[in-house]
């Protein structure tokens, strides 16, 4: 089976052209090809399949084999792929998702190489029960929950998938992220589980966050919680509906929480790593 390997501000998937390819399992084979001592190593696995809705689809699945809804680096990637190699040609790619249709916008440099990407990632999910997490309020901003003798507040926010942003006071960069997520992540207010964003507010237009990702554990950036965070702090009157920066392990993104349509919009590269063969049987 022939894959490719890309990337997104450090948040690594391996691609599967099911445009060429069969994969009749993916949560068995996300859990071994996501192996980074007996796979190919990844953050995930990524399938572009044919669409009857959109001009493609995309189906992501985590490394312990769990399929989610939504990636926001990925779904970059897979707009470059599929440009880039003349599958789909032209500046406004539809691609569907678990979590909806998305429009990106293929930013291109003067050999008519995808170099960035815009995603309409679609208006953010304030409602607790749609989110889902259970609390009393809606917007969510003031979710108190505790872990290793520490309280933290939280606000939360569905992107398609769950998001929960605390806003610490801890230099990020030193903070510890897989000690406080891994309880978080599975903390019972979540029915569905929960991505963790851990954020350093540096000015009102420039964050810094960690993330931990439900099923996966740390990664270097995540787009739909870089979306999240983002109107977490719009919400919490931190930060304008404009754009912001968002300093990521792997990279930086910019997002636009549109003050017309509503809609946050999200800017960042995708680039290729390798290409390569994997057998299974």
């Amino acid at each position: 089976m022939k894959f490719t390997k890309m990337q997104g501000c450090g948040n690594d998937y391996v691609y599967i052209n099911c445009f060429d390819e069969t994969v009749s399992a993916p949560a068995e084979l996300a859990r071994k090809i996501s192996d980074r001592h007996f796979g190919i190593g990844s953050d995930g696995l990524v399938l572009i399949t044919p669409s009857q809705n959109a001009d493609c689809c995309m189906r992501m699945f985590n490394p312990d084999g769990s399929e989610s809804e939504m990636c926001g680096n990925a779904i970059r990637c897979v707009a470059k792929y599929v440009y880039d190699r003349n599958i789909i040609h032209k500046k406004q790619i539809a691609i569907e998702t678990l979590a909806g249709i998305k429009f990106i916008t293929v930013n291109t440099d003067e050999n008519d190489t995808a170099r960035t990407l815009t995603v309409d990632m679609g208006a953010p999910i304030t409602e607790a029960t749609e989110i889902p997490v259970i609390a009393n309020d809606s917007p969510v901003k003031d979710l108190s929950l505790s872990a290793h003798g520490r309280d933290f507040t939280f606000t939360c926010v569905s992107m398609g998938n769950p998001h929960a942003v605390t806003f610490i006071n801890d230099d990020v960069s030193l903070f510890d992220v897989e000690r406080f997520g891994s309880v978080f992540e599975k903390d019972n207010h979540f029915p569905h589980k929960a991505n963790i964003e851990f954020v350093n507010v540096l000015s009102p237009a420039h964050l810094k966050m960690r993330v931990w990702e439900r099923g996966t554990g740390e990664t270097l950036a995540c787009g739909t919680g870089t979306c999240a965070t983002v109107a977490a702090a719009c919400l919490n009157g931190i930060s304008p509906r404009e754009a912001v920066k968002v300093d990521l392990l792997g990279g930086q993104l910019i997002i636009e929480w549109n003050m017309e349509d509503g809609h946050i919009y999200m800017t960042g590269p995708a680039e290729f790593t390798f290409d390569g063969e994997y057998y299974y049987g």
